[in-house]
């Protein structure tokens, strides 16, 4: 295909796309107040303590928007059968059979882990609401604007996402040939350090049992992630070394050849 056909290609997959979440657009709008009902679940569990706490809109505005934000995060995720296939439909032709397949199974993979990731975010979050309310005065209301409690909530639910498919990718670049099973294992320090930086950044600092909840998930997946790929590359070196051992012995057998007719 030349370039112009590329092009063209590439705009009907992202029409294609963009049908897919607006058609999702009418299952977010459905579901948009029971996926808020669930997200400011902590926020009430503040009242049921005795704080005065509540979710405010700054404006006239502001539930319209925060509906249509929530809206669009829940097409997104109706819709990602859709857009993934048509990024995956428009990388394959390009991509040897081995790629195809490596691709399809770090498809198959990341998603129920990102899927995992989430509910591990939504899991800690009532925590980190607590903790962000107990440095405020009891007497104090403790008042959240929607839209920045909505943002804060997605950031934290995408980011541990992303955090759970990093091991997955790690795998994937070994079965690419990037890096080596033994490089991965023997970086498990500075992993270890960068997993707990990562942790504490999606979570508040002093939310020590937070942090750990979601670091040791990820700690675990990055060393089956290091035993995967040194299990792929024993198998890898092992096939190399018996081709090498076949065609040096080809080799072998063919020098010899010539030696004994001049003999």
């Amino acid at each position: 295909m030349s370039l112009g056909e590329h092009l063209v290609e590439l705009r009907r997959r992202l029409f294609i796309s963009a049908g897919a979440i607006v058609a999702g657009l009418v299952g977010g709008w459905i579901l948009s107040d029971w996926v808020w009902a669930m997200l400011r679940r902590p926020v009430e569990d503040l009242g049921a303590l005795g704080r005065e706490a509540a979710i405010t809109y700054a404006d006239v505005t502001s539930g319209f928007d925060t509906k249509v934000q929530i809206s669009l995060f829940i097409a997104v995720l109706i819709a990602s059968p859709i857009w993934l296939y048509q990024i995956w439909a428009f990388v394959a032709p390009g991509l040897t059979r081995r790629e195809k397949l490596y691709g399809v199974a770090f498809l198959g993979a990341a998603v129920p882990l990102f899927l995992g990731g989430a509910f591990a975010g939504w899991s800690v979050l009532p925590n980190i609401v607590r903790l962000l309310a107990s440095f405020q005065p009891d007497q104090d209301a403790f008042f959240l604007n929607a839209r920045t409690y909505l943002d804060f909530s997605i950031k934290l639910l995408l980011a541990v996402g992303i955090g759970f498919v990093m091991p997955v990718f790690l795998v994937l670049l070994n079965f690419l040939g990037v890096v080596r099973g033994a490089s991965i294992l023997k970086s498990w320090r500075m992993a270890i350090l960068i997993i707990i930086l990562f942790a504490g950044i999606a979570t508040p600092a002093a939310d020590l049992m937070s942090m750990f909840l979601l670091a040791i998930p990820i700690v675990v997946l990055y060393f089956m992630a290091a035993g995967i790929a040194i299990l792929h590359d024993r198998r890898v070196d092992k096939r190399r070394a018996e081709e090498l051992a076949e065609y040096d012995l080809e080799n072998s057998g063919g020098s010899e050849t010539p030696s004994e007719e001049t003999a």
